[in-house]
């Protein structure tokens, strides 16, 4: 990172600090998997004598602990040990909300209630299991709508402890967090770690806020990190898994599924599986937020560039809601990524007499050679219906994204072995705009243009 672009990323965040009035702020920048700025600005309990915060001071992710639930039950359906369909009852066959799906447990879209029927588990002592159970219920009828659960994600902690014999905690660790190298991510705070406060609106004063465990409840937001750890998890977000979950397994989990819809305003956001996801200006960011009494949390990463950003903070309101993505926009800006360098390869000769013009009807489509053999269809306006298609064998393709993903893609050859036309999902693709000699569905008028 060139020495200016430090510079402004540690007064912004410094202005933050100040201007938001945070006990303590701490955040960092990931590149290519790697923690490529961190700042922190601050003491740990908010005094002018107390401890400055740094990268490895923890604080509570709050609800980025789902992230780590998510990936948890996402490995176990890779195994074969459930699978997304399945209704809660198949694996926890005592809650009144068996027939829900895990799949819509970890989207939000199951419909159950936001939080627990008792006193604020934020700030109170959490229960066991069958403590939770009794108080399980929903608000609306599952896969209607997209309805944050906390509650949801209490209940995928205990599927994930039943299925692997032990408790989420231990599971999350030991498959994910050791391996990672996060040794300073842990269930309950190690010092250094900063106190959770309270800043009064009117006056600078502070209040501390509890600190326990959450028991049944603990899955949904327990986790402690640091600025050195989550950016480790930014990069997993980002593509670095490495061996603990195959790529697609990752893609499938930040694909939207349930829009964040609030009416009267145009939506931006919606829920993978485990995942926050966020539209802005025609970039996509996957992450999540995190908010406990006392602290606030974000993880937000460039799908498509792996870029991302930490924000950690121990204060319970204040922080202002745009800064992660604002200091990663900043960074992105100073240091865009270089493009990478073009150099020719090989195309099969397969592929080779498939590209350039087709024609869907009357509508020009391009299509064009990619690495590995892969083809890439689209308008030739440009949007609309694009795809990329992968070879599936004997002359076939199958589509991988947009309208046509999953569907087979298939060259039509004449008796000489040239090409005819293309058959995509039963829609035929010519080479000049309805051949006559292409076997266009309903047929050609005999008069032809006209």
């Amino acid at each position: 990172m060139q020495p200016a672009t430090a510079t402004d990323l540690t007064r912004r965040l410094a202005v933050e600090q100040s201007g938001s009035r945070l006990p303590s702020l701490a955040a960092g920048v990931v590149r290519d998997g790697e923690l490529v700025w961190s700042g922190a600005r601050g003491t740990i309990d908010g005094r002018r004598t107390g401890r400055d915060a740094d990268e490895h001071t923890q604080y509570r992710m709050g609800s980025i602990t789902k992230t780590f639930i998510a990936v948890a039950v996402l490995r176990l359906r890779d195994e074969g040990k459930l699978d997304l369909a399945d209704p809660l009852e198949r694996h926890l066959p005592d809650t009144s909300i068996g027939d829900v799906t895990i799949a819509q447990l970890l989207s939000h879209a199951a419909g159950v209630q936001a939080e627990t029927d008792g006193p604020w588990w934020e700030r109170t002592q959490g229960g066991p299991w069958r403590s939770l159970v009794d108080q399980l219920g929903r608000r609306h009828p599952a896969g209607r709508l997209f309805h944050y659960s906390n509650v949801g994600f209490g209940v995928l902690g205990e599927l994930v402890s039943r299925l692997r014999g032990t408790s989420w905690s231990r599971v999350v660790a030991e498959e994910l967090l050791e391996p990672l190298g996060m040794d300073r991510t842990t269930k309950r705070p190690v010092a250094p770690h900063a106190h959770g406060l309270a800043v009064h609106p009117f006056a600078d004063v502070l209040l501390t806020e509890p600190e326990h465990d959450g028991g049944a409840m603990a899955p949904a937001g327990q986790l402690w990190t640091t600025v050195h750890d989550l950016a480790r998890w930014a990069a997993f977000l980002g593509g670095r898994t490495g061996d603990l979950l195959d790529p697609e397994t990752l893609a499938e989990m930040c694909r939207p599924l349930v829009v964040v819809d609030v009416p009267g305003a145009p939506w931006t956001g919606a829920h993978g599986l485990g995942v926050q996801l966020w539209n802005t200006d025609g970039r996509r960011f996957v992450g999540h937020g995190g908010s406990m009494p006392g602290f606030l949390a974000e993880v937000r990463v460039d799908v498509e560039t792996g870029d991302g950003v930490v924000v950690l903070t121990n204060s319970t309101s204040g922080l202002t809601r745009s800064f992660a993505a604002d200091l990663l926009d900043a960074f992105v800006t100073a240091e865009p990524r270089l493009p990478s360098t073009w150099q020719a390869g090989d195309v099969a000769p397969e592929v080779f007499e498939l590209v350039g013009h087709w024609y869907w009807g009357s509508a020009t489509f391009e299509l064009h050679a990619m690495d590995d053999g892969w083809l890439r269809l689209a308008p030739a306006s440009g949007g609309g219906r694009t795809s990329r298609f992968r070879p599936d064998g004997d002359g076939r393709w199958v589509g991988l994204d947009g309208y046509y993903n999953g569907e087979p893609l298939v060259a039509i050859r004449r008796p000489d072995g040239t090409v005819s036309h293309l058959d995509l999902a039963s829609f035929r693709f010519t080479r000049t705009p309805y051949d006559p000699a292409a076997d266009v569905p309903g047929g050609i008028d005999r008069a032809g243009w006209h």
